[in-house]
């Protein structure tokens, strides 16, 4: 779910053909200002190497051998995760102006969720039942 997206995770995705490590901000610029090699960070450096320990115990077992991919938000590769997701934050749901940020990243899609489609064919069908009776009288 895109509400699982934030600057402070880090996400492991399987998907059968991609195994994704996934880092949100915070910990991307934690990475990168290579907080893991300094002393008194060593549980930072584990956070670190979890994921890609388990992604390599997946990756030795698997065939056809998935495409192994480590991204940071907002990162051109984050398109992997992105396109996986569920678009639970829409750019239709969450906060309006002045109001806090929604939890997780909005996935931004032309897709609309099963109830409003649902919504819409009963408009639909409600309308040809009533050009339907008015034909008939």
């Amino acid at each position: 779910m895109s509400v699982s997206i934030r600057p402070d995770v880090i996400l492991l995705l399987d998907t059968f053909f991609h195994i994704l490590i996934f880092h949100g901000e915070t910990i991307a610029a934690w990475r990168k200002a290579e907080y893991q090699n300094q002393e008194g960070y060593e549980n930072f450096k584990e956070l670190l190497e979890a994921p890609v320990q388990d992604a390599q115990e997946l990756l030795a077992d698997r065939n056809p051998i998935p495409r192994y991919i480590v991204c940071d938000q907002g990162g051109s590769q984050a398109r992997f995760l992105l396109s996986k997701l569920n678009p639970s934050t829409t750019h239709m749901t969450g906060g309006t102006y002045g109001s806090g940020p929604t939890s997780g990243q909005a996935i931004f899609t032309d897709d609309v969720s099963l109830q409003v489609f649902m919504e819409h064919l009963k408009r639909l069908v409600r309308l040809a039942q009533a050009s339907l009776m008015l034909v008939q009288n």
